[in-house]
C-alpha cells in the first residue's frame, strides 16, 4: 500500500467507506478550492467527512497519532481565503455534521452542528420570526463553523455587532482528538477563559469546530433603505453625521465608484444606508436621513420593497463574483473617519469592487488581475498609515508566495506562536496558513 494511500484505509475503519473520499474521487469545484488553500507541491491523499463529533475526534485522534497534517474546512467556499497551508495530506470537512441541535425561541439562542449551511438556520429560524444577524460571503454555501473560523461578519455588525458577539457557546476538537467546550446556552454567560473569541478568525489552525451556540434575533418588521451621492467631501461629511446622529440604521456601506458603476448607480461614491425596525421608526428614519441629505445638497434615492432586496441582493452578487481565479480580493480595515478618502484613493488602482462598513472601518476590495504586488504593497502602507491593515484574503497561488498574505503589523506575534504551541504543539492543523506562519 502506498504512502498516499494509507491514511484512507485507516480512517475508512473508524468511520467508515463512504465518509472517506479519494483525492482523485472529490468534486471538481471542491478541489479547485482546496488548491488554492494549500502550496503547489502539496499531495493530498482526500478528504473525510465525519458524521458525528464522535467520529470527528476518532479522525483526529488518529491523525495525532500518525502525525498527519490537516486542512480544517466545512464547505470549503472560503478556502481560498488567507494563507498556504504546507505538508497537508488531509482535508477534513465538518459538511455533514450539520443538525440543528436546539432553538430556544424564548430565550433568542440557537445550538447547531459546525456543519450546518447559513442559509438553512435562517429558513428554519424564519418560521419563528428571527434569524442570525450575519451577512457573509457566499450565503448559500457558507457554514456556521466556517463563518466562524473566518470572522466573517458582513455588513450586519454595524448595528449587532461581530460574529464574536453572537457566539455564546463552542465545541471543538483539538489536535490531539480531544474535545473541549465553552460558554453554554444561555446569553450571559461570562465565566472562565473566552475560547469563543479566541476561536473566531483562527482559520481551523487552533481547533476543529463541531457545536456552535448564537444569540439571535428577532427578524425586523419593515425596511428601507437610502442611497446618498455627491461628492467625496460631502459624503465624508455626511457619514461623519450619521454616525454621530441619533439614528439607528442596521447598515451603513461606503461603496467605492467601481462599485457604483457596477451596480449602474452613478461614477461617484455612494452611501448606502438601511433601517430596519417596526413601520413607523422606520419611514421616520428614512425622512430625517433624507432631509439631512437635501441640507447637504446630496442626491438621495429611496428603496422599499422588491426593489430594495433586489439592491442588497445585487450588490452581494458584486461582492462574491470571481470571475477568475487571477482576481486579488483584500480585507481592509482603516479607522473610520477615513474611510472615504481611502476609496477616494483607490480610484487610481486596478479596482473592480469596494466597499467599507462605515462604522467599523473594515471592508472588502477587489482587483483586477493587472494588479501588482508592488501596487497591493503601497495600498498595505496606505492602509497602515490610517490605523488599519490590508489582508489578502484571495489572489493567485504566485502572488500569495511573493508577498506575506497577513501583512500583521502588531506586537501580539510571540504571543499568538505560544497560543498556537499550545492547542497544536505538532502543528497539524492548517500548517504555516495563518499569521506568521502558523
Amino acid at each position: 500500500m502506498s504512502a498516499i494511500a494509507e491514511p484512507l484505509a485507516t480512517l475508512e475503519s473508524i468511520v467508515g467507506a463512504a465518509a472517506v473520499v479519494p483525492w482523485e474521487e472529490a468534486e471538481p469545484r471542491f478541489k479547485s478550492q482546496v488548491a488554492q488553500a494549500v502550496t503547489p507541491e502539496t499531495r493530498i491523499a482526500g478528504v473525510v467527512y465525519p458524521e458525528t463529533s464522535d467520529a470527528l475526534a476518532e479522525v483526529m485522534t488518529c491523525a495525532h497519532h500518525h502525525r498527519w497534517r490537516i486542512l480544517p474546512c466545512g464547505n470549503g467556499s472560503k478556502l481560498h481565503w488567507g494563507g498556504l497551508a504546507e505538508g497537508v495530506m488531509l482535508v477534513v470537512s465538518t459538511a455533514r455534521l450539520q443538525r440543528l441541535i436546539d432553538h430556544a425561541s424564548g430565550d433568542l439562542t440557537v445550538t447547531a452542528e459546525a456543519g450546518l449551511r447559513l442559509r438553512d438556520l435562517q429558513d428554519t429560524l424564519a418560521t419563528a420570526g428571527q434569524f442570525l444577524a450575519v451577512d457573509p460571503a457566499y450565503p448559500e454555501q457558507a457554514t456556521l463553523g466556517g463563518i466562524v473560523a473566518t470572522a466573517d461578519t458582513g455588513g450586519l455588525r454595524h448595528r449587532y455587532g461581530g460574529i464574536r458577539d453572537m457566539l455564546i457557546g463552542i465545541s471543538f476538537v483539538r489536535s490531539d482528538g480531544k474535545r473541549a467546550k465553552a460558554g453554554g446556552r444561555v446569553v450571559k454567560n461570562v465565566a472562565g477563559y473566552d475560547l469563543m473569541k479566541l476561536m473566531t478568525g483562527s482559520y481551523g489552525t487552533l481547533g476543529i469546530l463541531d457545536q456552535v451556540t448564537f444569540r439571535i434575533y428577532p427578524l425586523p418588521l419593515a425596511s428601507r433603505t437610502v442611497l446618498l451621492t455627491g461628492d467625496t467631501d460631502t459624503i465624508a461629511q455626511a457619514t461623519a453625521t450619521l454616525l454621530a446622529s441619533a439614528l439607528t440604521p442596521t447598515r451603513v456601506e461606503l461603496l467605492a465608484a467601481a462599485t457604483m458603476a457596477a451596480l449602474d448607480l452613478g461614477a461617484c461614491i455612494g452611501l448606502l444606508c438601511r433601517f430596519q425596525s417596526i413601520e413607523v421608526g422606520v419611514e421616520k428614519q428614512t425622512e430625517q436621513w433624507l432631509q439631512v441629505g437635501q441640507t447637504l445638497a446630496l442626491s438621495g434615492t429611496s428603496y422599499r420593497e422588491a426593489e430594495e432586496q433586489a439592491l442588497w441582493q445585487q450588490l452581494r452578487e458584486k461582492i462574491d463574483f470571481r470571475p477568475s481565479l487571477s482576481q486579488v480580493t483584500c480585507k481592509i480595515g482603516v479607522v473610520p473617519s477615513s474611510a472615504v478618502a481611502i476609496l477616494s484613493q483607490m480610484a487610481d488602482t486596478p479596482l473592480t469592487v469596494g466597499l467599507i462598513h462605515a462604522g467599523s472601518g473594515l471592508g472588502t476590495v477587489q482587483f483586477a488581475a493587472d494588479v501588482s504586488a508592488k501596487q497591493l504593497l503601497e495600498l498595505r502602507g496606505l492602509c497602515q498609515s490610517h490605523g488599519g491593515f490590508l489582508m489578502i484574503l484571495e489572489a493567485p497561488l504566485l502572488l500569495k508566495q511573493q508577498l506575506d498574505v497577513w501583512g500583521y503589523p502588531g506586537n501580539a506575534l510571540d504571543l499568538m506562536q505560544t497560543i498556537k504551541r499550545q492547542f497544536d504543539p505538532e502543528s497539524l492543523l492548517s500548517p504555516h496558513r495563518f499569521v506568521g506562519g502558523m
